[in-house]
């Protein structure tokens, strides 16, 4: 779905699974600037949006979701998986309920499987599931933002930004009165530098969400039972996932930056080294220089120097060992 704000001036289409939206508006680090000092927004609205109403929607949310819903407050983010059997991760969701529905955005190309799970688990269950994307497209307001929010809006806030979940047809509008408008590569910068995992990105169709870090803020530890919930216990109680993600500080001399998938090895070994893991996703940051999200193996020292494919990284501990 094309936004209609790829119109404004400067700005240059995203490509891949963020197709849709745009990549910057033509200065980067100016676009970073304004999202670290609180102004301007962020076009998501590439991002589906699916709603789950009627009396019984957290109970039964709550009994497939890995995160504690049943008691929700009203206006409280939070955000949940759906893991496999096996406790793989599938999907990704940001919540929020308005006291009649919960809201939930989630990665573009997701929203159709998802939807497609959810409807088969309904059986007696009061709910109903609807696809809303093509009525509400998702728009964020960094932290400190003090612009104004559209009177009626769901709006879904946490420590990283206000999500709103404005009627598509309201989008150049909004536009017009809270600009200036940031791209995607943008917020991509600083939710690398936040260490904020994205479904898709650093996760591949093994990856269960204690490598990730994602236990706490997306998974909660004391509720009851949920699809994959055998792995989590048991990696828990273990304490031994296989992989850990880690955040790199890239050489900044060179040229391009290692993509997504880029093997890394230990430096001490040199370039033909043994394979400890892969770029998840690199950014250039206003203030960090180079840097990117990578998930290695979980015994990799600490203190080791690493190559992402020819390019020297010293990482930073997100998840421990």
């Amino acid at each position: 779905m094309k936004s209609p704000l790829l119109s404004l001036p400067g700005a240059v289409p995203a490509e891949g699974v963020d197709e849709g939206v745009a990549a910057h508006y033509g200065d980067l680090f100016r676009e970073q600037r304004a999202l670290a000092d609180g102004t301007g927004f962020v076009d998501l609205s590439h991002r589906g949006v699916v709603t789950v109403s009627g009396d019984d929607r957290l109970s039964w949310l709550h009994l497939l979701l890995t995160q504690h819903v049943s008691d929700l407050a009203v206006g409280e983010a939070t955000e949940a998986l759906i893991l496999s059997a096996h406790g793989h991760i599938e999907h990704a969701l940001y919540l929020v309920d308005d006291g009649t529905t919960v809201w939930a955005h989630v990665e573009p190309g997701t929203r159709d499987a998802l939807i497609a799970y959810l409807e088969s688990m309904k059986f007696f269950y009061r709910v109903e599931v609807a696809d809303r994307t093509a009525d509400f497209a998702v728009v964020h307001l960094p932290a400190g933002s003090i612009g104004e929010v559209p009177q009626g809006v769901v709006v879904r806030e946490t420590a990283y930004g206000r999500d709103l979940f404005l009627p598509r047809e309201d989008l150049e509008s909004f536009a017009a009165t809270h600009g200036p408008a940031a791209g995607l590569l943008a917020h991509e910068a600083l939710r690398v530098e936040h260490h904020r995992p994205r479904l898709g990105f650093e996760t591949d169709h093994r990856t269960i969400p204690h490598e990730l870090g994602w236990i706490g803020t997306a998974v909660h530890l004391q509720k009851g039972c949920y699809r994959g919930q055998e792995t989590v216990a048991r990696v828990q109680n273990l304490g031994k996932p296989p992989r850990r993600l880690v955040f790199l500080h890239l050489d900044g001399s060179e040229v391009h930056l290692p993509g997504p998938g880029t093997e890394i090895r230990v430096a001490d070994e040199g370039p033909d080294g043994r394979k400890i893991g892969f770029v998840t996703t690199s950014v250039r940051h206003h203030e960090l220089g180079p840097v990117a999200l990578a998930l290695v193996k979980r015994n990799v020292p600490v203190d080791a120097r690493l190559l992402a494919g020819g390019t020297a990284a010293a990482q930073e501990v997100v998840v421990e060992p």
